[in-house]
C-alpha cells in the first residue's frame, strides 16, 4: 500500500501544478495593468531593492514551511488566519513571492514522492498544499482590492485624455479666426538674444553679398533683371558689330596703299645700300597694326623698321625699368662699320646715327616721282616719318632705324613673356631664340646722363616681331579663327579698345596726349595669358569679352600699373611718363561710355583713324 500511494503522489500533485502556474499568469497580466506609481504616488523600488526584499520574504517563507512540515499532526492554516495586505504597493513583491514559492515546492514535492524512503513525504505535501491554498486566497484578495483602483486610474486616464481633445479642438478654432496669435502661442519660449544674433548674420551676410541685379532676390524681380541684362547685351552686341563694321578696311584701299608702301620702302633701302657704308647690310622689317591685321578705319599707317644686323654687343641697362640700355661693341671696333658713331668707352651715339638716318631717307624719297612730305621730328622718336597722297587720301609711313641683336634676350626678360598656357612652352621657346631689337628711343630730358651716357645716345628694347608673330597665331588651338576652327574676338576686342581711345584722343587732345595703341595691345596681351581658351573668347561672346578687357584697362589705370608684357620692370603708366589724373580722366570716360552704351560708337560720321 506503501508503495502503491508513493506512485499515486506525483499524480495527485498535478492539479496543484496547473493552479500554481495558471496564478502566476494572472498575477503577470495584473502587474501590466497596475499604474507604473504605488496608491501612495511614490515610484515602485528598483529592480535591486526587489530583489533584496524577494530574498528576505523568501527566507521568512521557508523558515515557515519548514516550521509547518515539523509538525506532521498539525492541520493546514486557513487563510482566515493571515492578515490581509495593508497596502496595494505590497501586493506585486507577494505575487513575485507566491512565483518563487511555488516553484520551490514544485521542486521540493516532486523530489519528495519520487523519494519512497523519505518517512514525512505525506505530512510534507499535506502541508505545502495547505500552504498553495492560503496563498491562492490571499492574491485574490489583493485582486479584488487593486480592481477599484485600477478602474479609478483608467477613469482619470480617460477623464484627461478628453480634456486633451477639448483643448486641440479650441485651438483649432482660434488658428482659423487668428492663425498668428495661434501660430505665436503654439510656439515654444526661446532665448531672444540668439535670433538676434541670427537676424544679425543674415543681414551683414546680404550686405556682404547683394545681389547682382540690384533686386530683393525674389524670382519675378530676378528673371526682370535677367532680361533686362539680356536686352542691354543684346543691344550692346548690335553696336559693337555696327561699329567693326565701320573700320573694315576695303580690299582695294589695301593693295593700294601695300604697294605704295613697298615701292618707298625698296627705294629707301636701296639708296641707304648705295649711300652709306654703315648701311650696306640694312633690312627692312615690317611691323605694327597694318601687318597684324588690326589696322582699323582706313590703310593709312604703316611702321617699317629698317635694322643693322650687330654681334658680340655688351648692352648695360641705363634706368631701373630694364626697357632702356647702352649698347657697346666688344669686338674688332675699329674695323666695325659703325666706328664712327663709338665713344671711348666702345658705346654707341644713338643720337648721331640717327641724324644721318633721317638725311638718307630724305635724299631716298627726292628721287620719286610722286610727292612726298618729310613730317618734322618729333622729340624723343626714332622714326622718320614720311606722308604722301593716295586718291586723295593721305598716308604715313614711320621709318624707324634698328639694331639687330643676335643672342640671348637680356635678363630682364626672364620673368616676362608668359605665354606657355596660352601658345604653349614650344613656341615661347621657339621665340625666345629669335634676335631682339633696340631702337634709338630715350626717356626724360636727354641730357641725362647716368654712367657716362647720356639719355640721347640710350636704345630701347623691341619685341615688334615677337608681337607680330604673336597676333599671327593668337589662339589656343592651332586651327583658332582658320576656315575650319572655332571663331575668337580677340582682334576685334583690341580693334575696339584702340578706336575707343582714338576717338577720346580725338575729343580730348590735351588729357589723352600720354595715351597710344601700344596700352591697348599690352592690355590684349595680358588678357590672353589669363584667359587661354578659345571658348573663353567666342565669337558670340564679343560683349562680354570686350567689356572685361576694359574692365581690366580700367583697373591698370586706376592703380596706374600697367607692366610691359615682355619686360615686367616697366611699368608703361608710371607717374614719370603719364600723370595720375590723367589716367583717372581715362577711367572715368570709359565707364561713362560703358555705362551709356558706347555713345562715341553710335555716331553716325565717318571714323577717322587715329
Amino acid at each position: 500500500m506503501s508503495s502503491q500511494r508513493g506512485r499515486r503522489s506525483p499524480r495527485s500533485t498535478a492539479p496543484e501544478q496547473t493552479t500554481a502556474k495558471t496564478q502566476a499568469k494572472v498575477n503577470g497580466r495584473s502587474e501590466e495593468k497596475r499604474d507604473s506609481r504605488s496608491s501612495d504616488g511614490k515610484p515602485r523600488p528598483t529592480g535591486a531593492a526587489k530583489d533584496h526584499d524577494g530574498e528576505k520574504n523568501g527566507h521568512n517563507v521557508t523558515k515557515k514551511r519548514m516550521e509547518k512540515s515539523g509538525s506532521q499532526d498539525k492541520p493546514a492554516t486557513s487563510t482566515s488566519d493571515k492578515k490581509p495586505a495593508p497596502q496595494r504597493a505590497n501586493s506585486n513583491r507577494q505575487s513575485q513571492k507566491q512565483k518563487c514559492v511555488s516553484s520551490s515546492d514544485r521542486d521540493e514535492t516532486s523530489k519528495t514522492s519520487e523519494d519512497p524512503r523519505a518517512p514525512d513525504s505525506r505530512a510534507r505535501k499535506s502541508a505545502l498544499n495547505a500552504d498553495h491554498i492560503g496563498d491562492t486566497q490571499h492574491t485574490k484578495e489583493s485582486v479584488s482590492k487593486k480592481q477599484p483602483d485600477q478602474r479609478k486610474f483608467e477613469s482619470e486616464g480617460k477623464r484627461h485624455k478628453d480634456d486633451a481633445q477639448e483643448s486641440a479642438k479650441s485651438r483649432q478654432s482660434k488658428k482659423q479666426t487668428n492663425p498668428e496669435r495661434c501660430e505665436s502661442q503654439d510656439k515654444p519660449a526661446t532665448n531672444p538674444a540668439p535670433q538676434r544674433a541670427q537676424s544679425k548674420r543674415q543681414s551683414q551676410k546680404q550686405n556682404d553679398h547683394p545681389n547682382r541685379n540690384g533686386d530683393d532676390g525674389s524670382p519675378e524681380r530676378s528673371s526682370s533683371a535677367r532680361q533686362g541684362k539680356r536686352l542691354v547685351n543684346d543691344k550692346l552686341e548690335v553696336v559693337l558689330h555696327a561699329t567693326l563694321e565701320k573700320l573694315k578696311i576695303k580690299k582695294d584701299e589695301r593693295s593700294k596703299a601695300s604697294s605704295r608702301v613697298n615701292e618707298m620702302t625698296n627705294t629707301v633701302i636701296s639708296h641707304l645700300k648705295q649711300k652709306m657704308s654703315w648701311c650696306a647690310d640694312i633690312e627692312s622689317l615690317t611691323t605694327g597694326s597694318y601687318y597684324e591685321n588690326v589696322k582699323i578705319c582706313e590703310p593709312n599707317e604703316f611702321d617699317v623698321m629698317l635694322t643693322i644686323p650687330v654681334e658680340r654687343v655688351d648692352i648695360q641697362k641705363f634706368n631701373k625699368s630694364g626697357a632702356f640700355y647702352s649698347v657697346a661693341l666688344k669686338r674688332h671696333p675699329n674695323k666695325h662699320p659703325l666706328a664712327r658713331f663709338l665713344n671711348e668707352d666702345m658705346t654707341i651715339r644713338a643720337s648721331e646715327m640717327l641724324n644721318e638716318f633721317r638725311d638718307g631717307v630724305k635724299e631716298a624719297v627726292e628721287s620719286l616721282s610722286y610727292k612726298i612730305d618729310v613730317q618734322r621730328k618729333k622729340l624723343k622718336c626714332p622714326a622718320v616719318t614720311l606722308q604722301i597722297t593716295e586718291n586723295g587720301n593721305p598716308i604715313s609711313i614711320d621709318f624707324v632705324l634698328g639694331l639687330k641683336v643676335h643672342g640671348s634676350w637680356p635678363d630682364y626678360t626672364r620673368d616676362g613673356f608668359q605665354i606657355e598656357r596660352w601658345l604653349g612652352t614650344k613656341v615661347r621657346t621657339d621665340l625666345k631664340r629669335l634676335p631682339y631689337y633696340l631702337v634709338p628711343k630715350y626717356e626724360g630730358k636727354g641730357n641725362d646722363e647716368h654712367d657716362g651716357v647720356v639719355a640721347k645716345d640710350v636704345w630701347r628694347i623691341s619685341f615688334s616681331h615677337v608681337e607680330k608673330d604673336i597676333m599671327k597665331r593668337h589662339g589656343h588651338s592651332k586651327t583658332c579663327c582658320e576656315s575650319k576652327g572655332q571663331k575668337c574676338c580677340r582682334k576685334e576686342c583690341l580693334k575696339l579698345l584702340k578706336y575707343l581711345l582714338s576717338q577720346l584722343k580725338e575729343k580730348y587732345p590735351e588729357k589723352m596726349s600720354k595715351f597710344c595703341s601700344y596700352h591697348a595691345k599690352t592690355t590684349l596681351f595680358h588678357a590672353c595669358a589669363r584667359k587661354v581658351e578659345d571658348s573663353d573668347w567666342a565669337s558670340g561672346q564679343l560683349a562680354n569679352c570686350f567689356q572685361e578687357l576694359l574692365g581690366n584697362f580700367v583697373e591698370s589705370l586706376r592703380t596706374q600699373d600697367l607692366r610691359n608684357f615682355f619686360v615686367p620692370s616697366q611699368n608703361l603708366l608710371h607717374q614719370d611718363h603719364v600723370p595720375k589724373s590723367n589716367c583717372d580722366f581715362l577711367a572715368e570716360q570709359i565707364k561713362f561710355q560703358q555705362n551709356n552704351t558706347f555713345p562715341i560708337f553710335q555716331d553716325t560720321s565717318k571714323p577717322r583713324s587715329p
